[in-house]
């Protein structure tokens, strides 16, 4: 079992409490924006996890077909939907092998939902792939990933439970967190971190003619905040 199905096999409850998902609503209004408030559009988002963009984006009326690899991730996001009496398709696939072709409008893989958590760098070329074959063109693509110029200039080789490998842009680092029945886990954590040029190479390869990339500010995406060192993450937007 690879870290992240150990994450989050049992975690859902507690995933929505943690603070980086406190931003949905505003994330959801740069979405919205982006998308020129066009509701007859498809949309897709990969790594949904609990559903919480696929949830505010269905209640402001869009179509949206949420996918992960984690079934009580899932089931969480059926609950919930379930509550707001909201009819949303919560699909179990892993995301290096989607069944989509052509059929949605818009893509998005928000806070490190798959990429870039996978074992390899093919493996995280695979869910971009993916994303590609299951757009339409037109079509958008807006996700979040991992800042490698943050990790270059914030890394501590020398701190305990902390491992950077400048060569491969790869992290392992040791998370302790606490499942939805109170048991507390250790985990190594291992995440690919990307430099905006190898983000917008591969984008290119895969027929994105244009990719704009910035800072990932929780609950309050923009385009006017521009990258910096100081950003854990970025915000990328691509259009085929």
């Amino acid at each position: 079992m690879q870290w992240y199905e150990k994450l989050f096999e049992n975690y859902a409850k507690q995933y929505d409490r943690e603070p980086f998902t406190q931003g949905t609503v505003g994330e959801c209004d740069f979405i919205e924006q982006e998308l020129n408030y066009d509701r007859t559009i498809k949309i897709i988002d990969i790594g949904c996890g609990t559903g919480r963009h696929a949830i505010e984006l269905t209640k402001r009326g869009y179509s949206v077909t949420g996918i992960d690899l984690s079934e009580a991730q899932l089931r969480r996001a059926r609950e919930k939907a379930r509550k707001e009496n909201l009819l949303i398709e919560f699909l179990r696939y892993d995301a290096r092998n989607l069944p989509f072709e052509n059929e949605f409008d818009a893509a998005i893989m928000l806070c490190e939902g798959a990429f870039p958590l996978m074992e390899t760098d093919e493996m995280n070329f695979q869910i971009l792939q993916n994303v590609a074959k299951a757009l339409k063109a037109p079509g958008k693509f807006i996700f979040t990933t991992l800042n490698g110029l943050y990790r270059l200039f914030h890394s501590s080789l020398n701190a305990p439970n902390e491992y950077f490998d400048f060569m491969t842009m790869r992290s392992r680092d040791l998370l302790i967190f606490t499942d939805d029945d109170g048991n507390q886990h250790q985990i190594v954590v291992s995440e690919r971190y990307y430099i905006p040029s190898e983000i917008t190479w591969l984008l290119k390869s895969l027929g994105f003619h244009t990719i704009d990339i910035f800072g990932a500010r929780l609950g309050a995406f923009s385009r006017k905040h521009r990258l910096t060192t100081e950003d854990f993450e970025m915000l990328v937007i691509a259009e085929k």
